[in-house]
């Protein structure tokens, strides 16, 4: 019996796997929860208006009153912190979700009828990759103008195709497991198969490679805002508090530098936290 053990261990086949999360993944994961807990709760915090100018206050350094000092129009810079964080969060969130949604679809129906229906969504997703994504958000900026639905849509739309090639590959590895032939030889519908027996293991992957998408779309959305095509003033997000702050780099550094540090610290961490669930549920190593 031992002997047999060893054997699975060492081709790789055992089903649960004992893995230790470390130290870093509870470091990423306590981050995460105080960056959601201030963002979500930022209006019960004792904190001035992030809109609020104080022109004789300019470029405060820090105090008693201003924590983080402030910015060159005399408002809060941590207020402008709190309130920023909600704005890279919602956009980071919600356009994972729109590619995770339609790309994860996409990518099950490509994988398990394959043909023509395959080869018609792999062409339409490399038109997509091909076409430059700095372009098509000047061009939908330009033509709808620049608020948050729309940067959310935008960045939505250019994940699909990533989210379409997790979910394919994974239902490729899937579609002819015992489970399913078996479910096949009952009589179950496609449908029935598709959500009962392959989207319960599609999820996840996916759901790491969501993780580690919400920390690309906020570097993506911080980089827009940071060339003035993210979300319209007076609102705030990392990427424009930076941009603002390029034009004090003389005389006040911390301006750009604070933002600059939340959204490398809070990317990190969805990178962290997306590699730990990414090694949890890769099917190379039985995690499926």
């Amino acid at each position: 019996m031992a002997t047999l053990e060893l054997s699975l261990e060492e081709e790789g086949t055992t089903p649960v796997r004992r893995r230790q999360l470390g130290m870093l993944f509870w470091i990423a994961a306590g981050w995460m929860v105080l960056v959601f807990a201030v963002a979500i709760f930022a209006d019960l915090l004792p904190l001035p208006s992030p809109t609020d100018m104080d022109m004789l206050e300019r470029r405060a350094p820090i105090s008693a009153e201003h924590w983080l000092g402030t910015d060159g129009l005399g408002r809060d810079e941590l207020s402008r912190l709190i309130y920023g964080a909600r704005i890279s969060l919602i956009v980071g969130l919600c356009a994972p979700m729109i590619g995770v949604t339609i790309g994860g679809a996409l990518g099950m129906l490509a994988g398990y009828f394959r043909g023509r229906f395959e080869s018609f969504v792999v062409g339409s997703m490399d038109v997509l990759l091909a076409f430059p994504p700095l372009i098509l958000a000047l061009a939908v900026t330009a033509y709808l103008g620049q608020s948050i639905f729309n940067l959310t849509c935008i960045l939505g739309v250019l994940g699909i195709p990533a989210f379409m090639r997790v979910s394919r590959a994974a239902t490729l590895s899937l579609a002819r497991r015992e489970f399913v032939i078996a479910a096949q030889a009952l009589g179950a519908t496609h449908a029935r198969i598709l959500l009962r027996e392959l989207l319960p293991n599609v999820m996840l992957p996916l759901l790491a490679f969501f993780l580690l998408g919400v920390a690309v779309t906020i570097v993506v959305e911080g980089s827009l805002s940071f060339l003035g095509l993210g979300v319209p003033p007076p609102i705030s997000s990392w990427g424009s508090m930076i941009g603002e702050g390029r034009e004090s780099l003389d005389v006040a550094p911390m301006l750009a530098f604070i933002p600059a540090i939340a959204m490398f610290l809070t990317v990190l961490a969805f990178n962290l936290i997306g590699d730990t669930m990414r090694a949890l549920t890769d099917p190379r190593q039985g995690a499926l």
